[in-house]
């Protein structure tokens, strides 16, 4: 045994964990190897083996988790059938009249596309290779078009159904139906938002968005707008099932999969290269998610073997006299820590920190799940991780710089600060929708 005490040992662990993510260590990898180092300097060999047998499997058997590669499955086949293509075309058509219509409508596209996904990074690629190419071609301002790409593919984050509202709801024991419905008013705020800032600024300064110059007759209008039957459906396939009680998350997920999967036998799409490409994507999501998840779970465990969670959440209410200065703490510290740290990892890192802090404040954790999205949100736009801004830069390969993009990506953060000081202000925007009650105060 170790003669440091506990909390050193934990805090010693924390700062090795942050230095292997700051060397760009992978986040599973540095998780995993901080926990059990730190587990087996507490409690010794015998007894962290012990945990490690159990640990994963424990956490792994937990049946609402199906739910998740069932909806990357889901959005997989909807992007590879060709459904983000259409969705796209019908934002275009119907948006094209307005001060940057094309980016406007790939903001609105993707708020569509993200009920599909669950997954930023899958809306963003999605999205990505169809929108740019086409905005780059009409003209459009470069840090305009990829920041618009960046930044409307976080909606994949808050729209329900999402990855991260699955993995928060678990680990807190909190109703996955009720998260699902609490994003709904945030996100479609957000993508408002963000599209009133596109229009506001191409309206002041055209030469960012050249108009559109194209016709489009009724019977093509129309024709466009059937194609794009099945994203509808599978929103209120998916989120009526579960809220409607009729069926589990995992078995409205399992809905949302043999929909997509019919809509793209319909179109004619539903090929072995479609099937084969839209497992082998979820396949990879999945294992990867839940390698980090597990990793964060032995994390979480060993943490809480050396008493930090409480230090610091002791330490963060001494700075907090009330509940709106403890919530601006947090944001500082989410902002600061998702400019290294990916989505999943971050959150299942500081949740056992930040709940202990916010228990006395009687805050209703459904609202806290959508500010810890929007958190996780704006750390996927900012640098030096970016994890979204890093797909863009993919996609765009030659054709546009990081600094371009990140350029583009700052107007959108700037309308993220303003959604956040919404949701703190009227917390009801996220709990009218469930029918929940907010009790705390901010002062």
């Amino acid at each position: 045994m170790s003669m440091l005490s506990p909390s050193t040992i934990g805090i010693i662990g924390m700062c090795s964990l942050f230095v292997l993510i700051l060397l760009r260590f992978p986040i599973g990898l540095a998780l995993a190897s901080v926990s059990i180092i730190g587990l087996v300097v507490l409690l010794g060999f015998d007894s962290t083996f012990g945990l490690l047998t159990a640990m994963p499997y424990e956490f792994a058997a937990n049946w609402e988790l199906s739910a998740i590669p069932m909806f990357l499955l889901m959005g997989a086949i909807a992007f590879h059938s060709g459904m983000t293509a259409d969705l796209y075309a019908a934002a275009r058509v119907s948006l094209r009249g307005l001060p940057g219509g094309l980016a406007v409508a790939t903001n609105f596209a993707c708020a569509g596309f993200a009920a599909a996904s669950g997954s930023s990074v899958a809306t963003t690629v999605a999205m990505g290779r169809i929108a740019i190419p086409e905005m780059l071609r009409a003209g459009y301002d470069k840090s305009l078009a990829s920041g618009t790409v960046a930044c409307s593919g976080t909606l994949g984050s808050l729209i329900p159904p999402s990855v991260l509202m699955i993995v928060y709801a678990i680990f807190t024991a909190q109703s996955i139906g009720n998260l699902f419905l609490a994003g709904f008013l945030p996100g479609i705020l957000t993508a408002v938002v963000y599209g009133g800032m596109i229009i506001i600024r191409c309206r002041l300064d055209p030469s960012l968005a050249p108009m559109v110059q194209e016709s489009t007759t009724s019977r093509e209008k129309f024709l466009i707008f059937l194609r794009i039957w099945p994203l509808p459906v599978l929103i209120l396939g998916v989120i009526g099932s579960i809220y409607g009680g009729v069926a589990t998350p995992t078995e409205a997920a399992a809905l949302g999969v043999v929909v997509a999967t019919f809509a793209a036998w319909w179109r004619g799409q539903l090929t072995m290269r479609v099937l084969k490409s839209s497992f082998l994507e979820s396949m990879e999501a999945t294992a990867s998610i839940f390698f980090v998840a597990v990793s964060a779970v032995m994390l979480t465990r060993f943490l809480l073997f050396s008493g930090v969670p409480e230090l610091l959440s002791d330490l963060v209410k001494a700075w907090s006299p009330n509940l709106l200065s403890l919530l601006v703490i947090i944001t500082i510290i989410y902002l600061l820590l998702g400019c290294f740290l990916e989505p999943i990892g971050l959150m299942l890192i500081t949740l056992p920190v930040v709940l202990p802090a916010l228990k006395p404040f009687d805050v209703n954790l459904i609202w806290f799940g959508v500010m810890i999205i929007k958190y996780i949100e704006m750390g996927l736009m900012t640098p030096p991780v970016g994890m979204n801004v890093y797909a863009v830069k993919v996609i765009a390969g030659d054709l546009i710089s990081l600094e371009t993009i990140f350029r583009g990506v700052a107007w959108f953060l700037l309308c993220e600060l303003i959604v956040i000081v919404l949701l703190i202000a009227f917390p009801s925007i996220v709990l009218v929708v469930p029918g929940l009650s907010w009790n705390a105060k901010l002062f």
